[in-house]
């Protein structure tokens, strides 16, 4: 009945390339997945400059980046033992 309420916190743009990281992530694309975290970045960066984000959204996606941080370090060590 309220689905509406289920994506307000949410940016689209940011969440297309959340669901893309995910999606690598889960396939074990890790070069794939450390592009798209690099865009995140770079789009978090430009929408938060822009003031597009809620104070909210901007801790929210502060968060998933520095989890998907931890996980590309991870990656990065992974080539670097291989």
């Amino acid at each position: 009945m309220f689905e509406f309420i289920h994506g307000l916190g949410k940016n689209k743009e940011l969440e297309m390339i959340v669901q893309e990281i995910d999606s690598n992530i889960a396939n074990n694309y890790k070069d794939a997945a450390q592009e798209a975290f690099v865009l995140l970045e770079q789009k978090f960066q430009e929408l938060s400059d822009k003031g597009q984000l809620k104070d909210k959204q901007i801790a929210e996606y502060q968060h998933k980046i520095a989890a998907y941080q931890e996980t590309c370090l991870l990656y990065t060590s992974d080539a670097a033992d291989e």
